[in-house]
């Protein structure tokens, strides 16, 4: 039986001796799906004395921690997520204090610390500014996990170095760290680990293992009794299970369906008939099917049986279907709903009524400059889609791209795709590297490196080179080129001919999105795609040698001086 992400919490906050509480604190455990995909999260906020608003920056904070994160898309790595909420947060908590009449002194404004916790599968990400405290506890030793962000001044004064809304940005420390069941995790304000310590928690705690609310109240009046003068809060958790790999959503897919039948024309499968198979591989077969209920066209993908036995590939397969719905773009293949209760394993998707690029490039051979501009950019608006939620495709490449009947571009096929977010999840199954088409691949992938959205941008930078050409940058050494030596020694052909009338600056371009090196190519798409205009970089350039520019006259040219400057010797010899 798999196991379930689980923890107990406890919690507790009082004024103390102040007038009013500037601490706010939660805990969120999500139903369902989320709790496998997004996590839970525990947060505490910490207002400062001198501000009279404090306190509702500090329940703004938490709140829209608690809440917000879950909004973000489960593609998205934790620190990804935790972080887009937090800097947007840190914005509207410093515009808050701009717009009121403590603008001129940031430390009466909308300022407070913030600790919190995502626990998602069996890691804990903490996200940390000021000085509230994160620690782990074990026995009755506090290991302290978060850095005081404080400045001493003298042993009775300090003031805080950084906080929420203080600034217009804002830098939070993050850290991740690996659980094991049965361990505890305490998040406290000065308030109250000034004035206790791990042997006060643990002795709260195992007077009062079957309440936890009751624990950490114990341990405020504790610190208050000692003489804390601040607001107290703190939160203890106890980590009561973890998730078994086998809970992974993918992998329960894998495991209860059965794999489809052999499809055959005018077959009925599952509420579809099919019309006929598109294309068949080693690892699926595609069919064009009508959709019973609507009539309209689709594709059913199936996985090959040879994949019976390989639960890696088999959880790609599935992965393309979740990745579809998740991505928005008009040049990315959209996926079906699924109305309908699925008795096999198998994704349907829209039918798309046109040609791959491989067989367009085919079909046009010496397309003009702004046709191969409007197809490039179209296909990097659809990579942007996949990077803008932390998705690199890896397997960017003609046979996976479709123009429709309208001349729209379409990136298909997910299956190499990595998703940031899903490789925080444990799975039992043994993850494998796609390195997609050799032809295609970026250099890095070929070391046993993870790809990056630059090793997409040099694939699409290959694809832009053949389209003018009809050739690849390297030919075919890119696949030989096993170490960074030898990827060294790789030598950009230039796309510059003259029986075509392309710009040098379009050459340089090309160039720098083929690197072998992906810190020196583009990082962002949008630097590359803008073939349009060119860039001041390749402009103020000086003029390339000949020898870059056409090897061959320049050879020449160097085999007539030499034959001249022959014939001059032995000239003079004759004389």
């Amino acid at each position: 039986m798999s196991r379930q992400l689980k923890i107990t919490a406890g919690q507790y906050s009082d004024k103390g001796r102040k007038e009013i509480n500037q601490d706010f604190h939660g805990v969120l455990v999500p139903h369902g799906p989320q709790i496998a995909s997004k996590g839970i999260a525990i947060a505490l906020a910490d207002g400062i004395s001198s501000s009279d608003v404090s306190q509702e920056a500090a329940q703004a904070a938490v709140t829209a921690f608690l809440e917000d994160y879950y909004c973000t898309s489960d593609a998205w790595t934790v620190k990804t997520s935790a972080e887009h909420v937090l800097v947007a947060t840190n914005s509207w908590l410093y515009s808050q204090t701009q717009q009121s009449h403590h603008r001129y002194n940031r430390e009466r404004g909308y300022v407070c610390t913030f600790s919190g916790i995502i626990i998602k599968s069996r890691t804990a990400h903490l996200f940390h500014v000021g000085d509230a405290r994160i620690y782990r506890l074990r026995g009755a030793v506090l290991e302290q996990l978060t850095e005081d962000h404080r400045v001493r001044v003298s042993s009775v004064q300090s003031y805080l170095a950084r906080a929420m809304g203080m600034d217009r940005k804002v830098e939070v420390d993050y850290q991740s760290i690996p659980l094991e069941e049965g361990e505890w995790l305490v998040l406290a304000t000065d308030g109250v680990y000034e004035f206790t310590d791990g042997a006060c928690i643990a002795t709260a705690i195992d007077g009062c293992a079957g309440n936890l609310d009751l624990a950490a109240q114990i341990v405020v009046e504790e610190a208050y009794r000692r003489g804390s003068g601040d607001n107290l809060t703190i939160q203890i958790v106890r980590i009561d299970e973890l998730p078994s790999p086998e809970s992974n959503e993918m992998y329960r897919q894998i495991s209860e369906l059965p794999f489809p039948p052999q499809l055959e024309a005018r077959m009925d499968f599952d509420g579809y008939r099919i019309v006929r198979e598109i294309k068949g591989s080693a690892r699926s077969h595609i069919y064009l099917a009508v959709d019973s209920e609507t009539g309209e066209n689709v594709v059913i993908k199936t996985p090959s049986v040879d994949l019976q036995a390989n639960p890696a590939h088999l959880e790609r397969f599935l992965m393309e279907e979740w990745i579809a719905k998740r991505i928005n773009s008009p040049h990315v293949l959209k996926p079906c709903s699924q109305t309908r209760k699925r008795h096999y394993i198998y994704v349907v998707t829209e039918y798309i009524e046109g040609q791959t690029v491989a067989q367009w490039m085919i079909d046009n051979p010496k397309p003009d400059l702004p046709t191969v501009r409007d197809l490039i950019e179209q296909i990097a608006k659809g990579l942007q889609a996949f990077h803008r939620l932390e998705m690199v495709y890896q397997d960017l490449k003609p046979d996976n791209i479709m123009i429709d009947s309208t001349g729209t571009v379409k990136i298909i096929d997910f299956g190499a795709t990595r998703v940031a977010g899903v490789m925080e999840i444990a799975t039992p199954i043994e993850q494998i590297n796609l390195l997609g088409s050799a032809a295609y691949a970026a250099p890095e992938y070929f070391l046993g490196e993870n790809g990056s959205s630059r090793s997409d941008i040099f694939s699409l930078g290959v694809i832009t080179y053949q389209m003018l050409s009809g050739k690849l940058p390297y030919g075919v050494e890119v696949a030989k080129a096993r170490t960074k030596a030898a990827q060294k020694k790789l030598a950009y052909k230039t796309v510059l001919n003259e029986e075509r009338e392309i710009p040098a600056w379009i050459d340089d371009a090309i160039r720098k999105a083929v690197e072998p090196d992906p810190f020196q190519r583009y990082t962002e798409l949008s630097e590359f795609v803008d073939l349009h205009h060119p860039n001041n970089e390749f402009l103020n350039k000086t003029k390339p040698p000949l020898i870059e520019r056409n090897p061959v006259i320049f050879w020449k040219s160097v085999s007539f001086v030499l034959f001249l400057a022959l014939v001059g010797v032995s000239v003079v010899r004759f004389h």
